[in-house]
């Protein structure tokens, strides 16, 4: 093989990978479908006020298109991811807002016709903004009020939105940004029973279109509907464990009318122990790890988050 034809390898062979790392790996939308979250629903006084760090790290396989030519893809990829809340009332319904603006930085490789090939990308993910209201049950009380509540069947709506305004540049195929809106209506049923308590949610990623996709093409992606299942055992005030489960499946991608063939249909599952600590502070370790997967990011997952609640 001739020294341009090598080089014209290489440079498709970058481009085939940043590809697939853009659809699969460091896609927001996706990872956010892959997200755990038991009680997030959960009541709470009114006029309280929680700042926090969600720290984590994933690493995996990627699970790709059998007719792409492209093997061994493995990412690592960091998160730490700062946020602030309040929760207050609307109509006397317990509701609260949550802003969180994540910072990312990860690695992935792979072989593209067996060249090896490295992408790094780290910077500011895509901020998401988190609203929440209590539909049945669970009303908004005072903190003495919320006290001497008896737990109840409750039933939330939630909005998040993703603002593209990550790192992104248009020449680049792997960015941490999306260059587009999203949007996640939801739904989440509480059932507490005893020291138990059994969550169901489900969701759907709506996604405004990437019109500067890379090299000026028109990206569109299909809705991603997702489905949470968690059980949470209550050792005592604030000191819970739960046994997390997640469905995701949809998604498929067009760049520029042309459908590509990554629809995705993946199950995850994971534990996650909430531990109070002095001084209204808190401690909260997750792990997951997926079940099945057809198409997309197989990884596993660890993070740590740190919460500290006044009023």
């Amino acid at each position: 093989m001739g020294r341009q034809a090598k080089r014209r390898h290489a440079t498709r062979s970058v481009a085939v990978l940043g590809a697939l790392l853009t659809a699969q790996v460091l896609t927001p939308g996706k990872a956010q479908a892959q997200q755990l979250e038991p009680r997030a629903y959960s009541p709470a006084p009114i006029g309280l006020n929680f700042v926090g760090l969600v720290t984590g790290y994933a690493s995996g396989g990627v699970l790709t298109d059998p007719s792409l030519p492209i093997d061994n893809v493995h990412a690592i990829v960091y998160v730490a991811a700062p946020y602030y809340g309040r929760t207050f009332g609307v109509f006397g319904h317990l509701a609260n807002a949550t802003v969180t603006i994540p910072y990312g930085w990860g690695t992935v490789h792979g072989d593209v016709q067996d060249v090896s090939r490295q992408v790094n990308r780290s910077g500011l993910v895509d901020p998401q903004v988190r609203v929440a209201m209590n539909l049945v049950g669970s009303p908004a009380l005072t903190p003495r009020e919320f006290v001497q509540r008896k737990p109840q069947t409750t039933l939330g709506a939630s909005l998040t939105i993703l603002a593209p305004l990550g790192q992104y540049d248009p020449a680049k195929l792997v960015n941490l940004g999306t260059n587009r809106w999203a949007i996640k209506p939801e739904l989440g049923l509480s059932q507490p029973l005893g020291h138990w308590l059994f969550e169901g949610y489900a969701g759907v990623w709506l996604f405004e279109t990437n019109e500067n996709f890379f090299g000026g093409q028109v990206r569109k992606q299909n809705p991603l509907t997702s489905y949470q299942a968690h059980i949470v055992y209550n050792l005592r005030p604030n000191f819970w464990a739960a046994a997390d489960f997640t469905y995701y499946v949809g998604g498929s991608t067009e760049v520029n009318g042309l459908p590509k063939n990554d629809r995705q249909a993946s199950t995850r599952g994971g534990l996650t122990l909430s531990v109070p600590l002095p001084r209204d502070q808190s401690l909260k370790f997750t792990w997951s790890r997926g079940v099945s997967v057809r198409l997309g990011s197989n990884f596993q997952t660890i993070g740590v988050a740190w919460q500290y609640h006044w009023q």
